[in-house]
């Protein structure tokens, strides 16, 4: 019996994709970004020599990898012109597969954003995926030493960036609600005890949606903002919205005044909330209307 080569190519494919998005994804901060360089790279591995693969996991990763690094070059040049702060776009976490198997904090992804695209890609390899050097080379076209030091250049950059350890998951529950109905109410006495005193806000409208152009930094800047937005909206809790995780931290979807649908997640340090980040660009908030629904 002959075997079907176009089910086998698709079914290497399909085995190796959970890890393909993983890596796309925290190359690129974007879920429909990362979808279609896995499109591209399903394309680019319809047409290869499978009889001279030996590898399909290694030879797809560099497939996507290579995109990856194309697909940078233009986002480095949008990212200059974005209205406002940019935030990496949020994706649920709440089930444990291999989609995302490791840290996609958004303050990681906001880390590997200060690195050069060979950087990220290296560290991202290397540190996450757990690719030989000799891999790494082959997807970076750059020796096994110069990708040595590439990882250990970024390493060094994400180590001084990353988050503290997550919130014990039933705390980071409660504190997140509890700041949700605050904020919304303008209860300022409660928020007082939920921030700490360098909290910082970051908020993403993309241009579409009402959004502040720059972080809010500090106790008395964010309590002053969220008691002016509560104040607008009448001061009551919206009826849709309900918690998740996303990019593993707790975190609260709704269906905001405005019509947009809003994600807020919560980075907590020592039992308060030391940083939150508001996404409110629709482009980057659609897909997870279902997830709300």
């Amino acid at each position: 019996m002959i075997a079907n080569p176009e089910t086998e190519e698709t079914d290497a494919f399909l085995k190796a994709r959970p890890r393909l998005f993983a890596a796309a994804y925290r190359m690129l901060g974007s879920v429909s970004d990362a979808e279609d360089i896995l499109q591209d790279a399903f394309l680019r591995w319809q047409a290869a020599p499978q009889a001279q693969v030996q590898d399909p996991a290694g030879y797809l990763m560099r497939i996507t990898t290579r995109l990856c690094l194309d697909q940078l070059k233009s986002a480095r040049a949008r990212r200059e012109t974005y209205p406002g702060e940019w935030l990496p776009e949020p994706i649920l976490t709440e089930d444990a597969t291999e989609l995302l198997d490791h840290d996609v904090t958004v303050a990681l992804l906001l880390a590997l954003e200060t690195l050069s695209p060979l950087e990220r890609a290296a560290f991202l390899l290397h540190d996450i995926f757990d690719s030989a050097y000799e891999d790494i080379s082959a997807a970076l076209n750059r020796t096994p030493e110069a990708c040595r030091q590439l990882a250990a250049r970024a390493r060094r950059k994400v180590q001084q960036l990353r988050p503290h350890a997550p919130a014990d998951p039933d705390q980071g529950r409660d504190l997140t609600e509890a700041f949700f109905r605050a904020s919304k109410t303008g209860d300022t006495a409660a928020l007082t005890q939920l921030l700490t005193q360098e909290v910082q806000l970051i908020s993403d409208g993309g241009g579409k949606a009402m959004a502040a152009l720059n972080p809010i930094y500090g106790r008395d800047k964010v309590l002053r903002l969220l008691e002016g937005l509560a104040r607008k909206s009448g001061r009551r809790t919206p009826d849709r919205w309900r918690f998740c995780q996303l990019n593993g931290l707790p975190a609260i979807l709704n269906w905001a005044e405005d019509g947009i649908l809003q994600a807020t997640a919560l980075e907590i340090r020592d039992g308060r909330i030391s940083r939150i980040y508001v996404t409110r660009n629709p482009d980057k908030t659609r897909h997870l209307a279902k997830a709300l629904d």
